[in-house]
Order: structure tokens, then sequence, then C-alpha cells
């Protein structure tokens, strides 16, 4: 009896080990040329282009790159399958300080005895290495893409690239040079950009210092004649007041005089209560001999409280009555306020520090001591000789080099600058801003804020590993020379031979014959020895990259990378655009959250709280980690834990075993022979494939919105809320034991081959592995693709039905989940065994007793029972009873008719039919 079932057959296994069958079908998308298909397919296409934001090549990939990277592929993939002709080119950034440091450390002493070619080239071999490393972990992630051919920035091209866009940026006027303060990493001794930089909680000491007015007080009031006067200041950097110029004031706040024993101190009065506390000061305003506006002291000095030398008053809107005393220590170049002030009115910019962070020879006292270390000597020498007022420890956010991970300084040195605000360019980017789609929306308003109110741009590096900043100073007379044809002649060079090639060859390889000082006329020029800010590097790579290919043209259309990057490459990105291309490189920027773990702390080494991607990839697979990035919600940070991963592995087996299912059922079935027309299903076929067009619109409507955590959770509760706890699960019967070629099986498998073509299409973007696995073995077609990733998405389905036929289905299924329900009482209180052993005596009240008449033919089915009778009443009530008749031996449904056909005696009046029509005898 068995063999006359249409049980389920298929070879595709329940069991997904995906760690083995992973690295088989990347191989078979190798040998297929998987990706070549999907670009010959869409070739004709309207283009989207992502353009790929590129990682750093110096490690092995961690939580940050799987998310960043799948995002990428799910965009690629989902907008190729939407219609867009989407290439996606990788990258990678290669020059730069980690990649030189670690080259050093392994180097060792060796390094003194190579010279700066030599030195490049170990950096270049070490960058490499880690390309082809992360180029495969990329890849092992299911990403496609153009992996053998990709950008990277330390191809002899691009370096080119990067010079001839220095050159324009030249032409137009916004690259000078400057002694201006700048974020110095004292440890890698370079300067750095506002993008180098990350703000860490830091313990300083906070020092109340006294400043003797050196001059008549009565100046300032004549209530103050003849009396000996201070300007107490206050600041967390001790170590930059032996380079204090002058004290700033606010024109219009109000300061007091006040006495405390024999001496006058000179502070904001709303900060009164703040310093009287701190520097223990008794009394309150009868101390207080004068008040005046902070305008009154401009152009007043005091003297250094140990060195020989005045500090002028100035005035300046920056000071606050936030902390302090409102009398603000100015060192012109320790700080960039304090920098414009010194401008203004021109005081020395005066710093001395050397690039290890040492105090230099003319510091008396502390030469040669590391800056960090001098706090607490300058401290005690403070209190020693009478002039500090208090001290203590301060906690506040400081800046810390992104790659050293130590503290930086301000620092005044002789660098390179783009300037933001050269021909209008600040402004033209804040409309940029305007005009560009923002996902989140709030990042517009975050960009434009750190445009509004950032600095120039330094982009000069202390280092050899990078592409030079090609200019030249004249020996005789120090001038400076920065010339637009000079840097395209030395790209040229670079094309051939490298950036590399300007430290290996002399001067007069990169100067036309008779080229000379244009300030003084003389020959002797030397080669600037700085590189370019690695941040340089990849802002220009949308010219890079962009623009050369049909496929690939400027602008892009979109950018995704993480929030850091706000800061980072969309800003310079958007500047160097601006500057050399007269327009924004992309239309839409989306920005996800960072990877934290499940208690929300972010992943770090020392936590332990950092898992090992390519060990559990190793075991596990890829596929769970694309699902855990699908999952989340990436506009905020993203958790992810063991057991984060293992409810992805649940929810991922529930999806291949639904398909397991619905492929075992389409065994037999031929779509261009076997496929019953939507408009002539049964309605409950109907009703299915209206339920999934409603999940197919939602879910292509996510994917254009790359909101792909609403793909998954309405992927995952179609199949395991609609099709495995619903219509497959009261379709088996029908399935199994109809005649194979009926209608009523014809019309399921029509509808699951449909449902199941259209959920492995939408899928296929986030389970990339099985979504293709389930797509071979798929019934074929006329036209069907070798994968699923060269397929389309699933067109609307018409003439499933309208709202009316949804409405009454769900009604029925909520009058099932009732009898669900009571079934399940009667099986635990052993009234039934199974469902099929169960009559239901249904009492239905009159608002819903039409619904029910109507289906009532239905409802043996929907229930999955064996009876049901139905009767109206005031409330819907379910009695469950024991069904009358024998049990068939062929579909176990018990039925009064078991035992009435002499031919066919141990089945059911149904299964007797089909016996009939498949020419079975009783004993078979």
């Amino acid at each position: 009896m068995k063999d006359t079932l249409n049980l389920p057959k298929t070879s595709f296994p329940m069991k997904a080990n995906l760690a083995q069958r992973e690295p088989e079908i990347l191989e078979r998308w190798e040998k297929e040329n998987i990706y070549g298909q999907i670009r010959s397919a869409a070739a004709q296409r309207e283009v989207f282009v992502l353009h790929d934001g590129p990682p750093y090549a110096n490690g092995h990939i961690h939580h940050g790159h799987v998310l960043n990277k799948i995002l990428k592929d799910l965009v690629v993939k989902s907008k190729t399958m939407a219609g867009f002709n989407t290439a996606y080119l990788p990258g990678w950034d290669c020059h730069g300080l980690p990649i030189e440091h670690a080259v050093d450390k392994m180097l060792g002493a060796r390094k003194k005895d190579m010279s700066t070619a030599q030195i490049v080239s170990e950096c270049r071999k070490f960058a490499q290495k880690f390309i082809d490393i992360q180029r495969e972990e990329f890849r092992r992630l299911g990403v496609l893409g153009e992996w053998d051919e990709p950008y990277y920035t330390m191809r002899f091209s691009y370096e080119a690239e990067i010079a001839r866009q220095f050159a324009a940026f030249v032409r137009g006027g916004y690259v000078y040079k400057g002694l201006k303060p700048v974020h110095w990493d004292p440890v890698s001794r370079t300067a750095l950009a506002e993008a180098e930089v990350e703000y860490h909680d830091h313990v300083s000491p906070s020092v109340y210092v006294g400043f003797p007015l050196d001059g008549d007080p009565a100046q300032i009031d004549p209530a103050l004649a003849g009396k000996d006067v201070e300007v107490i200041i206050w600041t967390t950097t001790p170590w930059t007041l032996p380079a204090n110029m002058a004290i700033a004031f606010h024109p219009d706040f109000d300061y007091v005089a006040y006495e405390h024993g024999d001496k006058v101190y000179i502070f904001a009065e709303g900060l009164a209560f703040v310093v009287q506390g701190a520097c223990g000061f008794e009394g309150g305003t009868e101390k207080i001999l004068a008040r005046f506006k902070g305008a009154v002291l401009e152009g007043m000095k005091a003297r250094h409280p140990w060195i020989d030398r005045e500090s002028v008053f100035v005035l300046a809107d920056y000071v606050t009555l936030e902390a302090g005393t409102g009398c603000v220590h100015t060192a012109p170049g320790h700080g960039a306020d304090d920098y414009f002030t010194g401008v203004d009115y021109g005081i020395p910019i005066y710093s001395p520090v050397d690039d290890g962070g040492c105090f230099t020879p003319e510091v008396e006292h502390w030469a040669g001591v590391n800056v960090f270390e001098a706090n607490p000597l300058i401290v005690e020498f403070m209190r020693e000789h009478g002039c500090l007022l208090h001290d203590e420890e301060f906690e506040h956010s400081y800046p810390f080099g992104w790659r050293s991970k130590s503290p930086v300084i301000f620092r005044a040195t002789e660098q390179w600058f783009f300037s933001v605000d050269h021909a209008g360019l600040r402004e033209r980017a804040l409309q940029a801003i305007a005009e560009t789609k923002w996902i989140p929306a709030w990042g517009e308003e975050r960009m434009a804020l750190m445009l509004r109110n950032r600095p120039d741009w330094c982009i000069s590096r202390q280092r050899v590993w990078g592409v030079p900043i090609v200019a030249f100073h004249c020996e005789d007379c120090g001038e400076a020379i920065l010339d637009a044809e000079l840097i395209e002649r030395a790209a040229d060079k670079f094309e051939d031979g490298g950036a590399a090639s300007w430290f290996e060859l002399p001067e007069e390889e990169f100067l036309p014959d008779g080229f000379a000082c244009p300030k003084c006329g003389s020959k002797k020029l030397r080669k600037e020895t700085d590189t370019l800010d690695v941040w340089f590097d990849s802002g220009v790579s949308h010219a890079a990259v962009l623009g050369k290919r049909e496929d690939l043209p400027w602008p892009s259309h979109l950018y995704l990378e993480g929030q850091d990057q706000y800061r980072g490459w969309f800003q310079s990105s958007l500047l160097c655009g601006l500057a050399a291309k007269g327009g924004k490189p992309f239309h839409q920027v989306l920005t996800h959250g960072f990877v934290v773990d499940a208690e929300g702390k972010a992943m770090s080494k020392s936590l332990g709280n950092v898992m090992d991607i390519q060990g559990y990839v190793d075991r596990n697979g890829a596929e769970i980690m694309r699902l855990w990035v699908a999952m989340t919600d990436y506009r905020d940070d993203i958790r992810v834990s063991d057991e984060i991963l293992k409810r992805n592995a649940e929810a991922y087996r529930k999806f291949r075993n639904t398909c397991r299912f619905m492929l075992g059922n389409l065994y037999d079935f031929d779509p261009a022979a076997d496929a019953v027309p939507v408009a002539e299903m049964e309605e409950i076929d109907r009703y299915a494939m209206a339920i999934y067009e409603r999940l197919r619109a939602k879910i292509v409507r996510a994917y254009e919105r790359y909101e792909f955590h609403t793909v998954y959770h309405a992927l995952n509760s179609f199949v395991t809320v609609d099709l495995s706890a619903f219509y497959l699960d009261i379709h088996k019967d029908r399935l199994y034991c109809e005649a194979p070629a009926s209608h009523l099986r014809r019309s399921a498998q029509s509808a699951i081959f449909a449902m199941l073509d259209g959920i492995v299409r939408l899928a296929a973007p986030i389970i990339s592995f099985t979504a293709d696995e389930i797509w071979q073995q798929m019934p074929q077609w006329d036209g069907k693709e070798a994968s699923v990733h060269v397929a389309a998405f699933p067109g609307e389905v018409e003439g499933a039905g309208d709202g009316d036929l949804l409405d009454r289905w769900q009604r029925l299924r909520e009058l099932r989940e009732a009898v669900l329900k009571a079934l399940e009482e009667a099986r635990d209180a052993k009234t039934i065994g199974q469902s099929l052993e169960a009559k239901v005596a249904l009492t239905v009240p009159a608002a819903i007793s039409e619904l029910v008449e109507r289906y009532s033919a239905d409802l043996v089915q929907l229930f999955i029972v064996s009876a049901v009778e139905v009767e109206v009443g005031d409330k819907l009530e379910v009695a469950i009873e024991k069904a009358p008749g024998g049990k068939c031996e062929r579909c176990w449904v018990w039925s009064p008719y078991v035992g009435s056909d002499a031919k066919h005696p141990t089945v059911c009046e149904r299964c007797a039919g089909v016996l009939e029509q498949l020419g079975a005898g009783s004993g078979e």
C-alpha cells in the first residue's frame, strides 16, 4: 500500500554540512564563472554602482569586516536580481603607518642599513600578503565580485592617479604649507588627520595657576591700586605651560578681583563658586574688590610664573563658563584656538617639543623629558615655587592615535594642508550633504556638523610608505615649490615605477631641463620627504576607480561603511570630489553600527570577547554569519555571541527543512507540462499564492530600502508560520494520497513550486550558498539559469485573489487555531492520539456561520481531522470526539466507509477511487 503513495523524494540532504558543502559550491561558482554569467546577463540593464570603501590590508578579517562585506554583498546581489547592472569591484587600502610600523618591527636592526626604496618594497610585500589573505576570507563568506582584479592603492596606476588628483588640488589653489598645531602622535612621530584620532577617557592633572599681573592694577579698577594681583588660569595640560604666551578672556563676561590673604585674584564671576571651592578661598561677595568686563583687560600683561617672559591678555569668543576660571591659558603652538588667537594678535607660534614628544633643549628643568612624564614634575615644581593654587586628577575625553592607541599632543609644525574654505569648499560640501540621501536619515546632520567644525586638513605625514607629496625645497632661499605640472610629470614616472621611484631617483629625473627656483633662481632643489595622508589615498578612490568603465560610471550611487567614516572616508571622498571633479562622488550614503558582544561591549582582544571568525566559518560555515548580518537592524550597534548565532542556526534549519519538504513533493512535477494557472488553482492554493504575493512585494520593497532585517524576518515568518505550520501541514494528505496527476495534487504542486521558486530567489542575497543549492535541486524548465544568482527576483503573482480572499482565509485560520488548541487538550486527556483520530463538533456563532458553511467541505483538511460537524449557537465552542468508522490503511483517516468496499476493504472512499485510477488491487 505504501507504494501507492506519493511520498517525498529528494536528494537534497536534511543535514546542511555547510562547512564542507560551501567550499564545493564556491568551487563550482568559480569553475562555471557564475559571476561572469551574472555580469553578462546584466550587461544591457540600467547601471547601479556601489563603490567599495577599501579595508586596510594588515590582518585577518574581523567581525566588522564580515558585517561590512556581507552588507555590500546583500546590496549588490539584491540590486542585480532587481534588474540592475551592478558590478562589484572590491578594493584595499595599502599605504600608511600601521603597515610601516609592522615592517619596522619585522626588520628590527636590519632597517638601519636599508634604503627607503628597500623599506617600501618590504611594506609592499606585507600589504600584498594580507590582500591575498583577506581576499580568500571574503570569498569564503560567499561574497561575489571581481576578486581576481581588485583595485588597491599601491598599484602603480593607482599611485599615479593619487598624484594626478593632488595636482588638480594644487592647480585649484587648495594646498598650502604652514606652521600650525596639528594632532601629533609622539609614538609614531607623525602628524595625524582628524579622522585618525579617536577619543577615550583619560586622567590628566588639573591645575589652577597664578600669573602675576605685570603693570598697574589701577588701570583695571582704582580699587586695585597698590594690590598684588594675579590672574588664575586652569589647564589639564601642565606640560604646555612652558609654551604659554597669552591669557584669553571673553570680552562680554563679568570678571571679579577677589581678595584672599595678601593677594587679589582675577577670574570669571560665573565660575566664582568653582574657583573658590578649588582654591580654598573663604568668604563671599564682600571679598570682591572690583567687577569689570573682560574687554577691559585686552592688551595688558602678566608675567609667566617661572619663565622670564610676558603673557599678553587677549580676547576670544571661545572662552566659556563650562569649566576652569574663564581665563584661558594660551599656547599658540599647542592648540587650534590658541593658534588663531596668536595669529590675530601677532604672538609667536612657539612649540618647544620634538617629534618624539619630548621637550627641546631651551626648556629649562625638563629638556629631553617626555611631556606626559613631565606633567607631575611641572606640578611639583609649581607647588615648590608657590604659583600652584590647586591640583587634582581630572578624567575627561582625550585624543588618542587611531593606530598607535596612545595619547597624542597638539604641536605646531610645518605641514602641508588642504584648505577646507578655499573657493567656498566648505559651503559647497554642506550643500552636497543636503542633496545626498543618508541612511539612516540622521547621518545628514551628523556629517554636516563635522564639516562645519572641522579645521583644514593636514595632508602630510612623516613616513615613507605612501605616495609622496611631490614638492621641492630651494636649498638657498628655503622656498617650498609646489607646481601642478611637476606633479603631473612625477605621476607619469609613478605609472611605470610606482611612487617609490620618488625615493629612488634623483631630483633631476622629476624636473624639466633648466628648472630653477621661481623665487631666487637657484637650481639647488631637494625633494619633499613627507608622504600624503592615507585618507587622501582612499578619498580619491572614486576618481581612480569610477568613470573608467561603462558599468562603473562616476559618481557612484551608494557608499556603504561604518559610522566612523563620517569623520573619515565619507569626508575625504566628498572634499576630494568637490575640489577635483566639481561634484560629490555619491548619491546615497548608508552607514552601519559597530559589532559588540551580547552585553553591548565593544569587541576587544584585551576583554577576551573577540570571536575567531575563521574558526567559526571552518566549523559551521559562512551561511549562519550571513543570516546574522541580515537579521539585525544595522543602523544600531550589532550584537554577536555564540547564543545569537545558535538561534540563527535554528532559523536556518527550519528554512532548509521546509524547502527540503517542498522539493521532495516536486519530484514528479514538470513546470511546463503540469503547472496549473493561478486562476485555476484550488482556492486554498490561491490563498497561499496571495499571501506569498504579499510577502514578495514586501521583500522587494525592503530590498529597495536596504532593510535587510525586514527581509529576514518576513521570510522567516512566512516559512515557519504560513508554510510549515499551516499550508504545507494541511497539504500532506493531498500531496501524498491524491492521484499523482489529479487536479488537486497538481494545483498544490504548482503553488509549492511557484512559492519555492520565489522564496529561493528572494532569499538568495542572504543565504547565497543554500539558495543556490536548492536551485540546483529544483525541477528543470526552459531558460532556467545556471545559478539562482543569475536569475531575477520573482515577478508579481496575478490572479491569486483580492483582499476578500485573504480576509476569509484569515478568519478560517483563526478558527483553526481554536480547534488545534482543543485537539491538543484532547491529546493531553488521552481522548485521542493523532489528530486524524478525531471528530470535531463545532458550534459557531451566527456571525461566521455563513463562512463556515461555505467552507464546510474544506474543514476536515484545514483541521487535519477525520470528521467535522457544525451547528450554529451563541458562541464558538469546540468539542473533540473519537472519529467514527475504521482507520484507512493508506491515508490513516478514520471513515465509516472503511470495510464496505469488497475490492478495497482496508481503505476509505477517497483512497479506493485513487487505487482504481492506479489500477491497484486490494492486496497491494
